[in-house]
């Protein structure tokens, strides 16, 4: 996921969080250092989507320490920790185990050095859950119910929930009264932002891939061949129009070709190009349309260069928009309102980043039967308070490295914390909830 680097209104940083009326963010104290020496373990050693084995299994000797009974291997590298305390609300709390292929960047003294990079914050999300599962087990007074903590492989690559529910992960582990997750954005630490009823928190998208077919030949001789390259650089180019000349002004679309891969050598003209396209729309409709448009162009070019055979268009993975449920999010903002001090919580404007989290409730009802199971999402702020105020006095190199960047680096030392607590303030609240 990546969030737009500014929501509004965000207040001035400071590394230490307001004090919580609630004791929350003092007692996460007792659980911060496993959670820490689990960030800084998953950050010097991440995995890519689908390949997240040793990621997995250090999650769940995590939540084995916290108190939790651990089930792998839940839909490819899944893991389920459950935490039993009486009768109650199922309360799930959703965390990614999934890093990206980029090669970070940061200089950090834990910084991965394998060419994959949590550049998305999943191992800050990974350690907050297994430091709320801890604090939960010591505040067993505090609530009843049944907690469920899920790590989720392959959100990176919109996969990894279907696979997870596909493996009956429901109807294995018990249908949830809420699922809760939270997730890394460029914002202050020690704050949270939520979007406001009806404003998606993330758009809907798709993944694309396309191969586009050719006839080989020798570069001396273009004549007797096709050449996919040229017809993949007018399918790049002419794709451009779909937003900018085939969008609503008023609609929230974005078209990315992110890869562009043929041949193997300059002076062969190669039998085939592939693309890679990530299309995102605030809407299904929206969505819908784009993808059409996509299709109608590739289809085009392909045939004005006379390609020998149809192109194929691939949809690799698809997610609907993230909308959360108005009444627990309404509980859950007054909760970390409480936990955080009313100014650290924000409204979230929406973005046009994706997520798979919409399937662990309505948008996963076609395939899994399942409705009326109720999210909640907000963003968590990881800006230390020393670079957001170099960023709020401006200038080209002071805005906080965003999602998806190679310099990417939450401040670890004032964001944990509150990370911990705003997960574990929102299931004791929603375990409060009967």
């Amino acid at each position: 996921m990546n969030p737009p680097s500014h929501p509004s209104p965000a207040p001035p940083a400071s590394d230490a969080p307001a004090p919580a009326p609630a004791s929350l963010l003092a007692r996460a104290g007792e659980v911060l250092r496993p959670a820490l020496d689990l960030y800084l373990d998953l950050h010097a050693h991440p995995e890519t989507s689908g390949r997240e084995e040793r990621t997995a299994d250090r999650f769940a000797r995590s939540l084995e320490a916290a108190g939790c009974a651990a089930t792998r291997r839940v839909g490819g590298h899944g893991v389920v920790g459950v935490l039993r305390n009486g009768d109650g609300p199922r309360v799930w709390l959703r965390a990614e185990l999934d890093a990206l292929p980029i090669e970070e960047r940061t200089g950090l003294p834990y910084a991965s050095g394998n060419g994959a990079m949590h550049a998305c914050g999943h191992d800050l999300h990974l350690a907050a859950a297994t430091g709320a599962a801890g604090l939960l087990a010591r505040l067993t007074d505090r609530w009843r119910g049944t907690l469920v903590v899920v790590g989720q492989p392959a959100e990176e690559t919109l996969c990894g929930a279907e696979a997870m529910l596909g493996d009956g992960l429901y109807e294995r582990f018990g249908r949830p009264d809420v699922v809760l997750a939270q997730h890394a954005a460029p914002l202050p630490a020690g704050t949270v932002a939520h979007a406001p009823e009806r404003v998606p928190m993330a758009a809907a998208g798709a993944v694309l891939d396309v191969l586009l077919h050719g006839r080989g030949g020798h570069a001396a001789t273009p004549h007797l061949a096709v050449d996919p390259v040229v017809a993949a650089a007018s399918v790049v180019t002419r794709l451009q129009g779909v937003v900018a000349r085939e969008t609503a002004p008023a609609d929230q679309v974005t078209l990315t070709v992110g890869t562009l891969r043929a041949g193997t050598a300059a002076n062969v003209i190669p039998d085939e190009a592939r693309l890679g396209i990530a299309l995102r729309a605030a809407n299904e409709a929206s969505l819908e349309r784009a993808l059409s448009a996509v299709r109608r162009v590739v289809l085009a070019e392909s045939a004005a260069a006379g390609a020998p055979r149809e192109p194929e268009v691939m949809v690799a993975s698809r997610s609907a928009a993230l909308l959360c449920d108005p009444h627990h999010t309404a509980s859950v903002r007054r909760a970390h309102a409480a936990l955080l001090g009313a100014g650290r919580v924000l409204d979230w404007p929406g973005s046009m980043a994706t997520e798979d989290f919409p399937l662990f409730g309505d948008a996963g009802a076609p395939g899994h039967g399942l409705h009326g199971v109720p999210l909640v999402y907000w963003m968590l702020g990881v800006v230390g308070a020393r670079e957001w105020r170099r960023a709020a006095a401006g200038g080209p190199d002071a805005v906080p490295a965003p999602n998806h960047s190679p310099f990417f680096a939450p401040h670890i030392g004032s964001a944990l914390r509150p990370a911990i607590s705003a997960l574990a303030a929102a299931a004791v609240d929603r375990f409060a909830d009967r």
